[in-house]
């Protein structure tokens, strides 16, 4: 089948190919999102009088080292979570049909949240417990920066042509995908994810840990996270494609990302109200050292 003529141009989804090797934007929206996440949870730790509401320089619960060590883990999961979650919620016949392409196709897009969600709250309850770190802290600054990844990724999303929206023919924005058979004027869905998800819960957050100081609330900036993701994603999947794993008296209705979400707002909307109702934290923690040289004193 011909691909359909796209609407508009657009921007190619390989940046440079060098012999076999290829750059494409997708990968780059990953890489973009690890370091400009990683250097804002640091800048983040860098001003510990926003995780108390004491007075004056005060201790972070964690330190640079362990920000560091946090974010690679947490990369490992996003890789790892989100792919065996895209394979198992939308493609698990892929296990037994083209068990390769579990790992090769990677590189044409294919990425769950939700499974990458997963990936990352292991990788969180692991290294929180080696460094014995409170785990609602680790979790509020990692759902801090998740949306600038967000945002990157569902703009990669755009630009691979996929995960395109519901056809709306009379939409003046609408535009046609190079990849849908059907070559529909469809909703680009892949935008409102990228400014909902992305944008609009970055500022949301931000606001509240830099004019209020969510962060001494441990647990509130991760209750509005999830919440927030929660509640933008089952909207946005009112324009998105429906899957098409549900059962056929419930689609066009309920989508896999719809349920998905629920768990995330119910579990959003009681870390909110646990952190709310306790008191702030008022007495700072201490900076943990560098863990080589703790390695080097213990021994």
């Amino acid at each position: 089948m011909a691909p359909c003529p796209a609407t508009f141009d657009l921007i190619d989804p390989v940046i440079f190919e060098i012999g076999p090797f290829a750059l494409r934007w997708y990968a780059l929206a990953y890489i973009a999102g690890f370091f400009l996440g990683l250097f804002y949870v640091l800048k983040l730790v860098a001003r510990p009088h926003l995780w108390t509401t004491h007075p004056g320089p005060k201790a972070a619960p964690m330190d640079r080292a362990y920000v560091e060590e946090l974010m690679l883990w947490v990369m490992v999961g996003v890789i790892v979570g989100g792919r065996l979650g895209y394979v198992l919620f939308y493609q698990t016949s892929a296990l037994w049909e083209r068990p390769l392409w579990v790992i090769t196709g990677i590189t044409e897009g294919g990425m769950s949240f939700h499974g990458g969600l997963i990936g990352v709250m292991l990788a969180m309850i692991i290294t929180a417990r080696t460094w014995k770190i409170p785990l609602l802290n680790v979790s509020d600054a990692v759902a801090a920066a998740t949306p600038i990844g967000l945002l990157l990724g569902r703009l990669a999303n755009f630009i691979n042509g996929e995960l395109w929206g519901r056809p709306a023919p009379d939409l003046p924005w609408a535009m046609r995908f190079a990849a849908d058979p059907l070559c529909a004027l469809r909703h680009p869905s892949q935008l409102y994810e990228a400014f909902l998800e992305g944008a609009v819960l970055l500022a949301i957050i931000a606001f509240l840990i830099w004019r209020f100081r969510a962060l001494s609330r441990p647990g509130l900036v991760t209750g509005v996270f999830l919440a927030g993701y929660g509640v933008f994603r089952a909207f946005v999947e009112l324009f998105r494609e429906p899957d098409r794993h549900m059962p056929e008296a419930l689609q066009g209705y309920v989508t896999m990302g719809m349920l998905l979400c629920v768990p995330m707002i119910v579990a959003g909307a009681f870390l909110i109200w646990r952190s709310l109702k306790r008191a702030p934290v008022s007495v700072p923690g201490e900076v943990r050292p560098e863990r080589k040289k703790s390695r080097s004193k213990a021994g």
